[in-house]
């Protein structure tokens, strides 16, 4: 697997943003607002129905026994991250607005990334069916845990909407969705494999689609009206931060638990990484629509920083460990 030499801005993270501008010039009001939540929730559904049809049981459990790795890969997601979160508390109000604070939160508490953390553990020669593992359970996980830790640490905002109503409309949105895409892989899985294309479209067309209607509703409630150039500086710094904190800490944790070459460049991709893919669908259904557009832009942000900071590693990484004779086939 090559990765191209330079790195322009992702054309899915160009759409993303140029929808945030559509946004803002021709924001969803009243009726078209409603219509465009109804959409936006049966989209997510969609995407959880193709993620669950596209994750393979069985592929993934030659990585399984690398019980280790997979502990390291969740506690950096689910623990190290959200403590690191908490830890930035002291820069609220003066450098980050509350709601920039949120939204640093709710990115520490969404779950890694699935094909692109394999993709650069390939490409950096590392263990692929650990990493096939680790990040499809890592995701599964994140049905339940990500909404648990947006309560804990979102708790008393007023923006999380988590109930008993709530995490009904997370089952059946989420979680439901994801299962019977399992149970119909015997039928679809040969399918989407053969029009990985098309499903990828409506992949990112799903995630378009949830960042319009909640950038829209921000710019109806008048939220952006708090986010000047400088604050927008301040939080891109901090995001590039933290990934850098992550990476720093799982390189050298993979060096002080002993773990081999393949099996760090697992836990450094795989843990590090979070998942715009899911986190955005997570948040349309956790959180009050005017807050959600400023609640996922770290998300955003770190996201395109991720691709770009771990495909340089990964290329890095590639060049000093030449493929072996057994990789070659």
């Amino acid at each position: 697997m090559r990765w191209p030499r330079r790195l322009p801005i992702d054309p899915f993270i160009a759409a993303l943003f140029g929808t945030v501008a559509l946004a803002a010039l021709l924001p969803l009001r009243g009726t078209a607002a409603e219509v465009g939540r109804v959409a936006a929730a049966l989209a997510v559904a969609l995407l959880f129905f193709l993620h669950g049809a596209k994750i393979a049981p069985r592929a993934a459990l030659d990585g399984a026994r690398h019980w280790r790795l997979h502990v390291v890969v969740l506690l950096a997601t689910f623990v190290l991250f959200p403590l690191l979160g908490l830890a930035a508390a002291p820069l609220r109000p003066e450098v980050l607005t509350p709601e920039l604070y949120q939204g640093l939160l709710f990115l520490c508490a969404v779950p890694s990334t699935v094909q692109t953390s394999i993709a650069f553990t390939a490409i950096a020669r590392g263990n692929v069916p650990a990493a096939v593992f680790t990040a499809s359970f890592s995701n599964i996980a994140g049905i339940a845990l990500t909404p648990l830790l947006v309560t804990l640490l979102l708790q008393g905002s007023g923006e999380v909407r988590v109930s008993a109503g709530s995490i009904g409309t997370v089952v059946l949105q989420l979680l439901v969705p994801f299962v019977a895409g399992q149970l119909s892989r015997r039928w679809t899985a040969g399918w989407i494999e053969r029009h990985r294309a098309l499903t990828g479209r409506v992949d990112r067309g799903a995630i378009l689609l949830v960042v319009y209607s909640a950038f829209s509703a921000g710019v109806v409630a008048g939220v952006w009206d708090e986010v000047s150039p400088g604050r927008l500086a301040v939080l891109i710094a901090l995001v590039t931060g933290l990934l850098a904190l992550v990476l720093g800490l799982l390189y050298a944790g993979g060096r002080v638990l002993r773990f081999d070459r393949p099996d760090r460049v697992t836990i450094l991709f795989c843990g590090a990484k979070k998942s715009l893919a899911t986190g955005l669908p997570m948040a349309a259904v956790l959180v009050q629509p005017e807050a959600l557009g400023l609640l996922v832009l770290p998300l955003m942000i770190y996201h395109q920083i991720q691709l770009v900071v771990c495909a340089a590693i990964a290329r890095r990484w590639a060049d000093r460990h030449p493929p072996t004779p057994a990789d070659r086939g």
